[in-house]
């Protein structure tokens, strides 16, 4: 009688476990719920809109946004690294530009007339010297 009693508690206990995993199974799903018809502030803050129906099918938009968005930030990086590659080869055409700047003054300073008839007056052992005849014009004819 006993074994009897022991049995017929197992099986009650069996069918209450059942009775719960099948209730279990019934309340868990990865259904969500349907949104709502009316669309107000709340739903949205809620997050009700992003359901996973919705999501399933707008997946292909939001890696197109993703991917936009990465492109974005790349050209923006890009662009500022030529900027900068910009502004250093100005600062080196200036600096370029003023050293040939003094460099011509220099050179014009050192090839005038007087400055090289002074430095022949100071050389007494140079062959050069200033012409004291005007130079005249040799006349071929044709």
């Amino acid at each position: 009688m006993e074994e009897d009693k022991i049995k017929e508690e197992k099986k009650q206990e069996e069918s209450s476990l059942k009775e719960t995993i099948q209730l279990i199974k019934e309340s868990a799903s990865e259904e969500d719920p349907k949104p709502s018809s009316q669309l107000n502030l709340r739903t949205i803050l809620g997050g009700d809109l992003l359901t996973t129906e919705v999501v399933r099918s707008q997946i292909w938009l939001f890696v197109l946004i993703v991917l936009f968005s990465i492109v974005y930030v790349a050209f923006r990086y890009q662009c500022q690294q030529d900027m900068i590659a910009i502004d250093k080869l100005e600062k080196t055409l200036t600096g370029a530009k003023y050293k040939a700047l003094s460099s011509s003054s220099t050179l014009t300073e050192k090839c005038r007339e007087s400055r090289v008839l002074d430095i022949l007056k100071q050389n007494q052992d140079s062959l050069l010297h200033q012409a004291d005849q005007p130079p005249y014009i040799i006349e071929i004819p044709e």
